[in-house]
């Protein structure tokens, strides 16, 4: 079941797009991250999404409905945590966990609150008196509140200490693996992304560069490290993603179709922060076509 689908789906903000020609699909039950620099689209994508923006080219389905036709529907299905948390901070948890019961039919009273206590968060203070962590943990839970079937997180982790990102990621997993819900988590921070991701999307200058699998992606990826001189095809690779000399050494992040067995090149695996850099940091990324690990060459 695709849970999330768009099909060359554009927005234009006067005569710039903030997202152009967006093709992909999030399967259900993953965990997905939607990684790319700011102003790449992520959150244009997003907004799109729960309705706060119409679309200004192409077709977006969520929940198999559009957003256009049936957002009231769709809506009561989603929980949407914006970057700011967009919480009311004169009110305190107690009266904001009060308005997410009475704002929405599905929800369910005590898995915000036992999540709450659970952190030793106090219901009688005042969230604008709570640090940054603890008011990202409250705005996650009147998101999970509602007992979502997709969670939509723009730049959660973005003001938060690594201590907080750690604490907010441990239980956004821990609610994941209770409801099996999917989630599509926008970031800029490549860090930790593999620890809780199985999906990934890369948007860059408002367009799909890459998406699908983790795992499938890290197998069709290597660095391949060589001499300079080793400038012929070789064989299994479809396509060089980005490279880098140093001295007489060149060093190519490449997408692969099977094993390189060439004596000219030392191979080595590659991390998920190696896979997200290298195509953001290609020269190809005004690519009018996503690349799709095993599909197709990337220009």
């Amino acid at each position: 079941m695709t849970v999330l689908k768009t099909e060359r789906l554009g927005k234009r903000y006067g005569s710039n797009w903030g997202l152009r020609d967006c093709t992909f699909q999030l399967p259900a039950g993953r965990v997905a991250a939607l990684v790319g620099p700011n102003g790449a689209g992520k959150t244009t994508l997003l907004h799109l999404a729960v309705g706060l923006l119409s679309p200004s080219a192409g077709r977006i389905w969520v929940l198999g409905g559009s957003p256009d036709y049936n957002l009231h529907q769709i809506l009561s299905r989603i929980g949407f945590l914006a970057q700011d948390h967009s919480l009311y901070r004169d009110f305190t948890v107690e009266e904001t966990l009060t308005m997410g019961r009475a704002l929405n039919p599905r929800w369910d009273s005590a898995l915000p609150l036992e999540r709450l206590r659970g952190l030793r968060i106090p219901m009688d203070r005042r969230v604008g008196s709570l640090s940054g962590g603890q008011r990202a943990q409250v705005a996650l839970a009147l998101a999970l509140g509602k007992r979502p079937e997709l969670l939509l997180l723009d730049e959660p982790l973005a003001r938060l200490d690594p201590l907080a990102r750690r604490e907010f990621l441990g239980s956004l997993m821990d609610a994941v693996s209770e409801t099996r819900m999917t989630v599509l988590l926008s970031s800029h921070d490549t860090g930790g992304l593999e620890r809780v991701c199985d999906h990934l999307v890369i948007l860059d200058s408002s367009r799909v560069r890459l998406e699908g699998d983790i795992g499938e992606v890290l197998r069709t990826h290597r660095r391949l490290v060589g001499s300079t001189r080793n400038c012929e095809r070789i064989a299994n690779v479809q396509a060089v993603i980005q490279g880098s000399y140093t001295g007489r050494q060149r060093s190519l992040l490449a997408r692969v179709s099977g094993p390189i067995i060439d004596a000219a090149w030392d191979v080595q695996e590659v991390t998920l922060e190696d896979v997200i850099l290298g195509y953001l940091g290609s020269s190809s990324s005004e690519s009018d076509e996503p690349a799709r690990p095993s599909m197709e060459v990337a220009r």
